[in-house]
């Protein structure tokens, strides 16, 4: 009786063991992989962005910068967002997706080298960055190292834990089923998608294989299974964005599919998984990871003449829809991909902020241009043009403010791209007040007064309408703003003196001068607000796209 409790005791330590080891490697990937997006997600856009013209710089790039986050499903879901924003093409995305299923393969790796004895120094280094470092930078960096040594003494718990499962038959039989390729990919695919990490997935692979549990021969079909297993993240991230980037995760899905299926085959008729285990006999986990590799550097070798095909057949099983938002007046605005493993999120809302604003920023003053015209030539189908447009400024104000405190909530914001929300949630305000001016100088144009206005009332009109054109044209350079801004200022004055003496000297009527005097008020109050949008502009660092 005595015996039987040790042993039940023993089991159950093993499998809280186990589960401890498994929370620290999962834990110990997302530090990596927050610490990143901290540290560096909105350099990895503008990487990602400008190599990718070439399908094999493309696929370079996908590769190193998923060894570096060490999860394919994050570059992949990074992808997405991209073509999502319009930021890159479907055939871009191919290349970086082929990488990065290159580019995954590097954790293996890592955990075959066996650096667990070092593991809690790693640990160790890191959060001693992370406590006694003032500089935000130094936290980031440890906040990686971190979660690399977490992540390496979690895989020496599981391994431990595992090794009793090699005395036990029920646990040795079912792993025989693993050996049949259809059991091994079903396996292999559903606990990747429910732990939503290949590398983590691999890992775990890799742990049982440390224990003796189970070898290449059984683990080969399960392995291939786990790279199908890891698109699932994506597919959840593309859920409600754009049918381009559905096409991006059908891309990676299809991928890893076929990828599956010619490495079933070669196994099932060739020598090469015997081959592969004769590489390195005595270590099972390099075994696994040499595997790993194996597949996914031959896969992307294969289907590298072919990525053209691959975005056909995606945009051919997905094909783009006449409408993709529910609202035609948001140009650029798309819902960002759902998923926790998306890095550089809030730089690609940084991209999309900025051109529905310079959008917005288009509308508003448009709105001006059509208004000074009013005011010299009445037409009812201009006023309702005007009021419409009006409608959709304050609608993308709405929206745009929405989007801005979403992106504001990112964790980890960088510096910069929070100063940049910052401004653009501040312009919001001064070009939807541009609009409204513009709508108030159309009110005054309905009075129909155009009739009574002098030559030189006339000319003041429309050197008023030049002079917002020439503001608007010059909001990026902020000095040169404040001296038109200044200028407009005495010019004003002057012409309200003018407009005076005119009334005194009875040369107007007195209803154009107080028509007058209430655009002088508008004209002025829309270079201002012009004015304060080039002052928030100035201050954005972050780097914007074309």
């Amino acid at each position: 009786m005595r015996n039987y409790e040790k042993v039940e005791n023993m089991t159950t330590t093993n499998i809280l063991s186990l589960l401890g080891g498994l929370a620290l490697f999962l834990y110990g990937m997302q530090m990596m992989g927050n610490g990143l997006e901290a540290a560096a997600g909105d350099r990895l856009k503008q990487i990602l962005e400008k190599l990718t013209s070439n399908r094999f710089l493309g696929v370079i790039v996908g590769a190193l910068v998923t060894a570096v986050i060490q999860s394919s499903s994050a570059t992949t879901v990074m992808v997405v967002g991209f073509v999502n924003a319009q930021m890159m093409t479907l055939q871009q995305a191919v290349w970086i997706i082929m990488g990065a299923n290159v580019g995954t393969t590097i954790t293996g790796q890592l955990i075959a080298l066996d650096v667990s004895a070092i593991a809690p120094l790693v640990a160790f280094m890191g959060v001693a960055l992370i406590m006694f470092t003032k500089s935000a930078k130094a936290t980031d960096i440890g906040q990686i190292i971190a979660g690399l040594g977490i992540l390496f003494i979690g895989m020496n718990m599981m391994s431990t834990a595992m090794m009793p499962l090699r005395e036990s038959k029920e646990f040795v039989e079912l792993v025989t089923h693993f050996s049949n390729p259809l059991v091994g990919i079903l396996v292999g695919a559903g606990f990747t998608a429910l732990i939503q990490s290949s590398s983590a997935s691999v890992g775990i692979l890799q742990a049982l294989a440390a224990s003796g549990v189970i070898g290449l021969d059984g683990a080969v079909y399960v392995l291939f299974g786990q790279n199908i297993g890891t698109c699932i993240t994506a597919v959840l991230a593309s859920i409600g964005t754009s049918r381009e980037a559905k096409q991006a995760t059908a891309i990676h899905l299809s991928f890893n599919i076929i990828g599956t299926v010619i490495f079933t085959l070669v196994c099932m008729f060739t020598p090469l998984v015997s081959l592969v285990i004769h590489w390195t006999p005595y270590n099972a986990t390099a075994q696994i990871a040499n595997m790993h590799t194996l597949f996914n550097i031959c896969t992307t070798l294969l289907l590298l003449p072919f990525g053209k095909y691959l975005a056909e057949f995606a945009q051919h099983i997905l094909p783009v829809e006449n409408k993709e938002t529910e609202d035609d007046r948001l140009l650029y605005l798309q819902p960002l991909p759902k998923s926790k493993k998306m890095i550089g999120g809030a730089a690609i809302s940084v991209k999309q902020i900025n051109d529905e604003t310079m959008h917005m920023l288009e509308l508003a003053y448009e709105n001006v241009s059509q208004a000074f015209g009013q005011l010299l030539q009445f037409s009812d189908k201009i006023d309702e043009q005007i009021y419409k447009r009006e409608d959709t400024v304050n609608y993308l104000d709405k929206v745009i403010s929405e989007y801005i405190s979403t992106a504001l909530a990112t964790p980890n914001l960088n510096v910069n791209i929070s100063q940049a929300l910052s401004s653009y949630y501040l312009m919001l305000v001064d070009i939807e007040r541009i609009s409204d001016y513009a709508v108030n100088m159309n009110h005054q144009a309905t009075k129909r007064l155009q009739g009574d206005m002098t030559i030189s009332e006339i000319e003041i009109v429309e050197h008023m309408k030049k002079l917002c054109v020439d503001m608007k044209n010059d909001l990026s350079d902020v000095e040169e703003a404040e001296r038109k801004d200044d200028v407009i200022d005495s010019l004003v004055s002057s012409w309200r003196e003018a407009q005076i003496q005119a009334l005194k000297q009875q040369k107007c009527s007195s209803e154009v001068s107080m028509m007058l005097s209430r655009i002088f008020t508008d004209f002025e109050r829309i270079n201002d607000h012009a004015l304060n949008v080039s002052q928030e502009l100035d201050k954005i660092t972050f780097e914007i796209p074309d």
